[in-house]
């Protein structure tokens, strides 16, 4: 009976992560025994029914490594260094601290970088250098971590997010909308050195073309706390109000409510991902390569970036996007099911290595 303890940004209120361990956790088999290190254990046990250690109580977690069998990480991106060096730096010392106590260290569908500093690079490097197993989320990451002179060449699987089986839907739920206009999501992220004013500009005149072509836009917030500014001050722009995703406290309902939509919007990675995991179309807007390499994994041209994106090129694009809906839908779900099959093989991987 192996013994994980799982590493990640987990429990600190972000949906895409929780989304990752969510999938990660309903495919492994039911014998294995995991603990999480976490931002709040007590959040993550309410919303989840994991145990969890407190990642900011070095002892308890130094106790976890030294009970398991294997420091495993199942996906997302803390092996960056473009909000601060410290993510990675920590990360890093949890690889040392089980290597040091004899323990393996997996890493699986990964995503990497970006890492742009020389202190952020060297401890990525150390973390990669000692895993006995990598599997890597997109080329892109391959790419990064051969830039980090990491030997050999990671497995390609996908995001574990994939593994999220779709939540049942019933005929009640199959749509919602007001007045016969469509449901789009919309999902914007903070970004740029301005505090985000260009991305609160670009989104909240999106909103209102939106609006103005027969659209009912609901803003998804996929981090608490970022997202959740963010949508303030649009809502701000709009006179206070703007309509949003209520009571979402989890990725399971966030499921839910975006199956019932027409399309999403997305700055983040993880707002198309969980459209993608119910068929749901997502029109992506780049802020880092990975949101560019998930829309080419599903067969998209490349995203615009939103340096410089104006709410009237963001809705054409949309609108030509969005045109043959169901065709998109189509190839969606064929493409879901090619996804989920590659984040799989981070299971067959972990018990291969386990074993």
């Amino acid at each position: 009976m192996a013994k994980l303890l799982l590493a990640g940004y987990f429990g600190s209120g972000n949906l895409g992560d929780d989304a990752i361990l969510r999938g990660f956790v309903s495919a492994i088999p039911d014998d294995y025994k995991f603990r999480v290190i976490c931002g709040n254990p007590e959040k993550l046990n309410r919303l989840h029914g994991y145990s969890g250690v407190g990642k900011t109580d070095l002892a308890k977690v130094r106790e976890a490594i030294a009970e398991c069998d294997a420091l495993v990480f199942p996906g997302g991106s803390i092996f960056q260094d473009v909000t601060s060096v410290r993510s990675v730096a920590y990360y890093s010392s949890l690889v040392k601290d089980a290597k040091k106590a004899g323990k393996k260290v997996i890493m699986l569908g990964q995503g990497v970088g970006p890492l742009n500093r020389f202190m952020g690079k060297r401890f990525a490097a150390s973390a990669f250098q000692s895993a006995d197993l990598i599997c890597v989320r997109d080329a892109a990451s391959v790419g990064a971590l051969k830039e980090l002179g990491i030997k050999g060449v990671p497995k390609v699987t996908a995001d574990n997010a994939f593994l999220l089986p779709e939540p049942p839907r019933s005929e009640e739920s199959s749509s919602f909308g007001v007045a016969g206009m469509k449901t789009i999501g919309v999902s914007a992220r903070p970004f740029g050195k301005d505090k985000s004013k260009a991305v609160i500009k670009t989104f909240a005149e999106f909103v209102k073309l939106l609006s103005n072509n027969g659209y009912v836009p609901v803003m998804l917030a996929l981090d608490e706390a970022e997202d959740a500014r963010i949508i303030q001050e649009i809502a701000k722009v709009h006179g206070g109000k703007v309509p949003e995703l209520k009571g979402v406290s989890n990725p399971i309902q966030m499921q839910e409510r975006i199956s019932r939509m027409e399309a999403v919007v997305a700055m983040r990675l993880h707002a198309g991902i969980l459209a993608t995991t119910v068929g749901v179309p997502s029109y992506m807007v780049s802020y880092d390569p990975k949101v560019t390499a998930f829309a080419n994994s599903l067969g998209y041209a490349s995203p615009p970036s939103i340096q410089g994106l104006t709410a009237d090129r963001l809705f054409n694009g949309f609108q030509t996007f969005i045109k043959d809906r169901e065709r998109t839908a189509t190839a969606i779900r064929a493409k879901r099911e090619e996804l989920a099959k590659a984040a799989y093989a981070n299971i067959d991987a972990l018990r291969a290595c386990l074993e």
